[in-house]
């Protein structure tokens, strides 16, 4: 049955990427003129790269190599420009809805309508890959966001505690070593008391990760009260025992729908991802279980991966939550989306006595680029107001 699931899922990604190709494809060629070079040209170029997101998701499990990595990368690009591309042919197709109406149009613009017409191809062109390239640039600046977080139960120790939290890093073939040295040398220069990964450390399969040594990035971080992770539904996507099984040969503590208590002074609890039971058939704990033992007089600071249900969270004396996975979209507009999925996309929220922060991520999946937020760490500086 999962399996029967599993193949529908991909058919009707198939059908929506390649009538979405198509859609831009036909528009497109009505710009290249009859019997030209260029036609032949475009025909060739488009469809290869449309293919080259489709082929790179089969072949990097397959075939690792630099070649899988170079069609990775142009399929990963393609899907970014597909979705400027996209909103551009579908703006201009509502122009000339309204036009055939109202007319808005000057009548200049149709004396050379074959010139006309590919003067909007390239402007179309030119605004996709500004947009690309910006948002390249700004996937790659990532920026170190503080909070101060006052809790009433008794904290105990030094204060304040601080804490870093970084979710949703996708480890993999555009997510590499250099992206992971960057995120170890971000965190460790805020000189954490904790470090806590929120889910999809790794994107999908595991074994670019391995095969790029990333690990020997990661076993850098450095918080004297340890790094701790929880699953995320990537992991599930490409295996998550081996995954974690890696991380965790790499100092990185993960918390599977149980609960610890850190230096005497706070309980950290971490779940296992919602989509643990899609694709394993065994669903995680519920809150109540993962919480069955805990001494409420203790802080307690939670991590779930995927932020639903908080009001939930807030009746059961938890403390603070993080969370990612939303991206916050990603990419405009589908922040639109996400916000009207998730009682909180991104930032901070208060329901009740219980704080909540979602983080847009560190990372990127699909597209390596980000426009609508920046990538980011978090550090929460927790205060005690207990007397």
């Amino acid at each position: 049955m999962k399996t029967m699931q599993f193949v529908i899922f991909i058919a009707i990604v198939l059908l929506v990427y390649g009538l979405v190709n198509y859609y831009i494809f036909a528009r497109g060629l009505q710009a290249m003129p009859q019997g030209t070079s260029a036609r032949i040209w475009y025909i060739t170029g488009f469809w290869m790269l449309a293919a080259c997101f489709v082929a790179a998701r089969f072949l990097e499990r397959s075939m690792p190599c630099t070649f899988t990595e170079v069609i990775t990368w142009i399929g990963s690009l393609w899907l970014g420009a597909m979705l400027f591309l996209f909103l551009s042919v579908a703006l201009i197709d509502i122009f000339r809805i309204v036009n055939h109406f109202f007319h808005i149009f000057p009548a200049s613009f149709y004396t050379d309508y074959s010139h006309t017409k590919l003067v909007v191809f390239f402007i179309v062109v030119g605004f996709t890959s500004i947009q690309l390239f910006a948002g390249y640039l700004n996937a790659r600046m990532p920026r170190v966001v503080k909070m101060d977080i006052h809790i009433s139960k008794p904290l105990g120790g030094m204060q304040p505690l601080r804490v870093v939290m970084a979710s949703d890093i996708h480890l993999g073939t555009i997510i590499g070593k250099r992206k992971a040295d960057q995120l170890v040398s971000m965190i460790n220069r805020q000189k954490p008391d904790i470090i806590l990964l929120a889910g999809d450390v790794v994107d999908e399969d595991i074994a670019p990760v391995i095969r790029k040594d990333i690990g020997a990035s990661l076993i850098k971080l450095s918080a004297p009260l340890g790094v701790y992770g929880i699953t995320g539904n990537h992991e599930y996507i490409g295996g998550a025992e081996k995954a974690v099984k890696y991380l965790q040969e790499h100092n990185i503590k993960y918390l599977r729908d149980t609960f610890v208590l850190v230096d005497n002074r706070f309980i950290l609890a971490g779940r296992d991802d919602k989509d643990k039971e899609r694709f394993t058939g065994k669903p995680r704990k519920t809150l109540e279980e993962v919480m069955n033992g805990v001494d409420p007089s203790y802080p307690v600071i939670l991590m779930d991966h995927q932020p639903f249900n908080l009001e939930n969270v807030a009746k059961l004396g938890v403390d603070l939550q993080v969370s990612g996975h939303t991206h916050h979209g990603q990419i405009w507009p589908f922040n639109y989306i996400t916000k009207a999925i998730y009682t909180l996309s991104w930032g901070y929220k208060k329901i009740g006595n219980t704080q909540f922060y979602v983080s847009c991520g560190f990372g990127t999946w699909g597209p390596p680029i980000r426009l609508g937020n920046r990538p980011e760490i978090v550090v929460f500086d927790i205060y005690s107001d207990s007397r």
